[in-house]
């Protein structure tokens, strides 16, 4: 789960993907596409063009139609959840090959959406998601006969024996699990110089905006996949940065919610102290609403034991930002890219103009002798980690950490081809959560990030939130070690290590290539900044469609 938009991105950071066990049924007629109604507000920018430099691609008129768009159609019989997966898996063969983005599809998903159809003649509707086809990033388990991975060929082979809680509750609501996103393999803690996006089961997944750039990771397929409309919106996993950051890279919404507000029981793990589960969408209210689902507790998680599930959708308010106090950090964040700061610039005036009091500039900054200390909470808490899912997997090869180990050098032709593991062999020679580096690395993230900076900041300027730019602009791929850091800007490493909540919404682009603009706050925050970024959303309408560039245009 671990991410790029942070300084160690220097450190972390391919093959044909192939969609197995689906077999595609022929697409139908189009469906006439009928948004749903818009709350009042600010006359909407133009309409994205979908499917741009793509020509005659599968379900067109899908294309760009957000959840509630999608449950419009189907509650006004304009179509079916069995035609609809049946355009999404038409638009995957379609693009696949190009953005190598989903590693398999649901051969049962057509079956699961006649079921539901049926119960929606019999007036049997489970939510706003009944019916809806939804994308799962590749390390958490579907109790299927899909394969869960985390895009290694380790766990290859064998399935899941049940599913992850949060996949538990998306079918319960009806949604269809339609299949498993490319990631960055292991969620990009494995080794170092990796390419984020890129695992041996399926190569580099690329950028929908600009082919040769980053999507970004470790979420990057289900990112990818969104933004191309493969689905109605997916889920991804975030330690630091690995939601929130391909997110902003691909013009979506995406949230890392506080640490404990939705189950991990079920994904394969880095830290236990940081990693969570979040929707990523192409809507601030499609992110609310599959919030609401997957949130609450879990006994399986005993992290989760303050989560009170609530309905997310009632924060969506065109004046959630008057009013609020937002912090506004400067320091190695501006001045480093003129592009960026143009973006961000206009995004602080809109925040203004929509009622928000800026503390600008506060001084959020991590000290100089903060040094590795998060990577070295992950090195301690990943083995005991991992050792507890494969216990849960039963897996019939690969039980403990040195089993991996021991597998990625047998296979190194396929697996160690491009980067090691050398995030797993220091992780395998610690101690565990005992570890006295880890247990001091913990408590200095505790005291510097936590208290040091962000609880004392909100105390002393009363802040309701942070505001700044989510990451930079996506690096060139580079299979000989990603460039992550040369944008030099990063929001994801604060609310990560602190365990609280962080959205990005889109706030813009330059030369086709999407920013991110981030809102970060206190535990149990998630609503109301889910509030912010639907005011600011909904004033700017920044979200645009992928254009399938083959570089950023000059």
């Amino acid at each position: 789960m671990a991410g790029d938009g942070i300084d160690r991105r220097a450190l972390f950071h391919g093959g044909a993907v192939t969609l197995a066990a689906a077999v595609l049924p022929g697409c139908k007629d189009k469906e006439n596409a009928k948004p749903a109604p818009q709350p009042p507000g600010p006359p909407p920018a133009p309409a994205p063009t979908a499917d741009a430099g793509v020509k005659d691609l599968p379900g067109a008129d899908i294309a760009e139609l957000t959840i509630s768009d999608l449950q419009y159609q189907l509650t006004n019989k304009k179509t079916t959840s069995a035609a609809l997966v049946d355009k999404y898996q038409h638009r995957i063969v379609a693009l696949n090959d190009k953005l190598r983005a989903i590693l398999e599809t649901n051969a049962e998903a057509p079956a699961i959406a006649e079921k539901l159809d049926a119960e929606r003649q019999q007036n049997k509707i489970r939510g706003p998601l009944h019916g809806i086809p939804i994308l799962v990033k590749d390390n958490i388990d579907t109790g299927d006969k899909m394969m869960t991975t985390a895009g290694s060929l380790a766990l290859d082979g064998t399935p899941a024996p049940k599913d992850a809680t949060v996949i538990a509750k998306l079918r319960e609501a009806g949604a269809i699990i339609l299949g498993k996103t490319n990631l960055s393999e292991w969620a990009n803690f494995r080794g170092l110089n990796s390419s984020s996006g890129w695992s041996a089961r399926g190569g580099q997944c690329r950028n929908p905006y600009a082919l040769d750039r980053t999507p970004s990771g470790s979420s990057s397929g289900s990112a990818a996949a969104t933004a191309a409309s493969l689905c109605g919106g997916s889920l991804g996993s975030e330690t630091d940065g690995s939601i929130t950051s391909p997110a902003s890279m691909m013009s979506l919404v995406g949230i890392k919610p506080t640490i404990g507000l939705v189950s991990r029981a079920g994904v394969i793990p880095i830290a236990t102290s940081q990693d969570t589960v979040g929707p990523m969408c192409r809507s601030v209210t499609d992110v609310a609403t599959i919030l609401t689902v997957i949130a609450g507790p879990d006994p399986d998680d005993p992290a989760t034991k303050a989560s009170k599930p609530e309905d997310y959708a009632k924060y969506l308010d065109l004046k959630a930002l008057a009013g609020a106090r937002l912090g506004v950090p400067r320091k190695n964040v501006w001045g480093l890219n003129r592009n960026i700061d143009l973006v961000m610039t206009a995004a602080l005036d809109k925040l203004k103009e929509l009622g928000a009091v800026l503390v600008d500039p506060v001084d959020l900054e991590l000290p100089p002798d903060f040094g590795d200390a998060e990577i070295q909470v992950f090195l301690g808490e990943m083995k005991p980690a991992m050792e507890a899912y494969l216990a849960r997997r039963e897996h019939p090869k690969i039980k403990t950490m040195a089993d991996i180990i021991a597998f990625n050098k047998a296979s190194a032709e396929r697996e160690l081809h491009l980067y090691g593991q050398e995030f797993f062999e220091q992780s395998q020679a610690m101690t565990g959560v005992t570890d006295p580096k880890y247990v001091a690395a913990r408590a200095k993230c505790i005291k510097v990030v936590r208290e040091g900076l962000l609880d004392k900041l909100i105390a002393e300027h009363k802040l309701d939130a942070f505001v700044m730019p989510t990451g930079g602009f996506p690096w060139l791929v580079d299979p000989l070690g990603d460039a992550a850091a040369a944008n030099g800007v990063g929001s994801t490493t604060y609310p990560a290590i602190a365990g609280y909540p962080h959205i990005t919404v889109p706030a813009g682009s330059f030369l086709g290539v999407p920013l991110g603009l981030s809102f970060f706050g206190k535990a149990w925050s998630d609503g109301k900044l889910i509030g912010y970024a639907f005011a600011y959303e909904q004033a700017t309408k920044h979200r645009r469609a992928p254009t399938y560039l083959a570089t950023a245009a000059l």
